[in-house]
């Protein structure tokens, strides 16, 4: 019985998710409050957890980065705020997927059931080789030229999935699927901005590539150097 973890103040709804879970075969634990959460992130070690951002002590997207920085739980943040940049700033700091409220117990169950599938997959990836770049999935490790990369997480996630498919154009909206876990609506720059950030520390630019390549209308596709 896979255990959940439901950080939400909210009584009505803390008590309505928490039936709803118990009903479809969850083993549920709640809390009111961010700080009462995270000890129950350390002392239970829960499968996966829901997290509202909208907490009464603290800031729900502060306790997304405590979380990250003891657990590797799937984390679904499940909240009323909607705003873009909201979104992409928990999916950037270790969120899993992002549902916005209100939503109904058969969709909740579903995106819960989803994450740990992802999660409970064992096998363990190869490393990657493109030329001189080298990514251990595993060890979140990647390496250019023999010198670490220092990646920020969705950076790597990028990178390595890029890597995995190396030859091949990725549309941004595949990347945004299969990298953030979710197609939102606009978000796409997202995609661009991490690309930025990427080609800089590759010591690349859009106008001189090495590795990532922009198709126009397509997508990116990442080779090796010629």
């Amino acid at each position: 019985m896979p255990r959940v973890l439901l950080i939400e103040d909210d009584a009505g709804v803390r008590t309505a998710m928490h039936r709803h879970l118990t009903e479809r075969g969850f083993a549920v634990t709640s809390a009111a409050t961010g700080l009462a959460g995270l000890a129950a992130v350390t002392g239970q070690r829960p499968d996966l957890i829901l997290l509202d951002l909208g907490l009464p002590d603290v800031e729900g997207i502060d306790v997304l980065r405590m979380i990250r920085a003891v657990s590797r739980a799937p984390v679904l943040v499940a909240t009323a705020r909607d705003e873009e940049a909201g979104i992409v700033l928990a999916l950037d700091l270790g969120a899993d997927d992002y549902l916005v409220k209100p939503f109904g117990p058969a969709h909740l169950a579903a995106r819960v059931n989803a994450l740990l599938r992802r999660a409970a997959s064992p096998a363990r990836a190869a490393v990657i080789e493109v030329g001189g770049l080298v990514i251990d999935p595993a060890a979140r490790i990647a390496r250019l030229d023999g010198t670490p990369l220092d990646l920020a997480p969705r950076e790597f996630d990028m990178l390595a999935y890029l890597a995995g498919r190396s030859g091949e154009v990725i549309a941004k909206r595949e990347l945004l699927a299969e990298v953030w876990q979710h197609s939102y609506g606009g978000a796409e720059k997202t995609v661009d901005v991490h690309l930025s950030w990427l080609r800089r520390k590759l010591g690349e630019s859009a106008t001189r590539p090495r590795y990532l390549h922009t198709v126009h209308g397509v997508g990116i596709r990442l080779a090796a150097p010629r």
